[in-house]
């Protein structure tokens, strides 16, 4: 979600020599020439002919074969993924909100979970973030924007305390977004958050915002971006490995997720010609396959190289994902060629998987300190990037 990214749910599209793949199962066209132990051009076969064909057909079909050029294999074969997850993996995943919320955690307990050290604190009042809506920048109060946000991000039907830890993830997220520099805070859309203002109310959501007015997530005393996206698969990712080339941040480390698994499971299937297309540039050749070679803390890939005949190349596990649309980074590669499936080769060193070994009810975090009229002790915050008061044109809601 948001930098350093384009598509919060989607994946930026940014010599190894194999072996043969196996060969596929044989299939022949008839020949127009007469065959040896045949005569004229009718199936009528002369004396001895059973013994002195085989042979011969045998060695006609190793020569027509070693003559094929290996494009003519890899048509026939599918490169089959497996996979788990749906999102970039990196911060709060929405489905696994739900099923600790169905667990009975608290709203603060899910943010402490996934925004590991993290507490809560209060946004300065009458805030205001700058959305830009088409071509124009609206102003909207703090309040209004995130009841306009988390009917979009989340389903209302959701239990309360998975709507209210969306709420302050959603109205952290606005507070420390830099979509457009000084111009705007965040896009409207998947590129920030999907905002549609008073059409994405509903009593629900508009009772999570209530219950949670003004909170949002500090590390260290301050506003950190909290990244969230559809399912996890099981396991969350650090950041740097989720969003190459960022840096390490100590809230935003791999955690397993109690609450998601085969769920969020899926497969694609795709023939060597589909395959080869999307990831035309990548290899030299003819297409022969994918081999990871880094995962991260999940088994979400980091590095893999795309193998071609002639020459290969290292991709970024998003990148790879984007580039095959696929739903996360965190996929498993076989080819399957006839009857035969073979597992691509994977030099990360972690065992195949989709269920990490998570702790069936991990030990709920330290509630917060009561405040004297109840709810919580918000911690006053400073230097936030939206505006504290609407001082020029535009449009704000109340």
């Amino acid at each position: 979600m948001g930098p350093p990214i384009l598509d919060r749910d989607g994946m930026p599209v940014d010599v190894f020599s194999k072996g043969h793949m196996p060969f596929p199962e044989a299939t022949y066209h008839r020949l127009g020439a007469v065959l040896p132990g045949f005569s004229g051009p009718g199936p009528r076969r002369t004396p001895g002919a059973r013994a002195r064909i085989l042979p011969t057909l045998l060695l006609a079909l190793l020569a027509l074969l070693a003559l094929l050029p290996a494009s003519a294999y890899a048509a026939s074969s599918t490169l089959v993924i497996e996979g788990a997850g749906d999102g970039h993996g990196v911060g709060m995943s929405q489905d696994g909100a739900v099923g600790y919320a169905k667990h009975g955690y608290t709203y603060q307990q899910i943010l402490a979970h996934y925004y590991t050290g993290t507490t809560i604190g209060q946004a300065p009042a009458k805030t205001v973030v700058k959305v830009l809506v088409g071509s124009k920048v609206s102003r909207v109060s703090l309040e209004r924007y995130v009841r306009g946000v988390i009917g979009n991000e989340m389903s209302p039907s959701a239990p309360p305390a998975a709507l209210e830890a969306q709420a302050i993830a959603s109205r952290t997220y606005a507070l420390t977004a830099h979509a457009g520099g000084s111009r705007f805070d965040v896009y409207s859309d998947t590129r920030s958050q999907v905002y549609r203002a008073a059409a994405a109310e509903t009593a629900s959501t508009n009772a999570a915002v209530g219950a949670t007015t003004g909170q949002i997530v500090l590390y260290a005393g301050k506003p950190v971006a909290t990244y969230f996206f559809a399912s996890s698969g099981g396991m969350t990712e650090s950041i740097q490995n989720g969003f190459p080339g960022s840096e390490p941040e100590p809230w935003l480390v791999g955690v397993a997720d109690a609450y998601e698994g085969s769920a969020s499971r899926w497969k694609v299937e795709l023939s060597f010609t589909t395959a080869a297309h999307r990831l035309s540039g990548l290899y030299k050749g003819t297409f022969h396959g994918i081999e990871v070679l880094k995962r991260g803390v999940s088994p979400r890939i980091l590095t893999a190289r795309v193998l071609g005949t002639s020459a290969a190349s290292v991709v970024s596990g998003p990148a790879l994902a984007g580039r095959l649309g696929l739903d996360s980074t965190w996929e498993y590669f076989d080819v399957r060629t006839g009857t035969t499936v073979k597992q691509e080769p994977d030099h990360s060193g972690q065992h195949r998987s989709f269920s990490p070994t998570v702790p069936a009810t991990p030990p709920p975090p330290a509630p917060p300190t009561p405040a004297p009229s109840g709810g919580v002790a918000p911690t006053p915050v400073t230097g936030s990037s939206a505006s504290a008061t609407d001082s020029t044109g535009g449009t704000e809601a109340g």
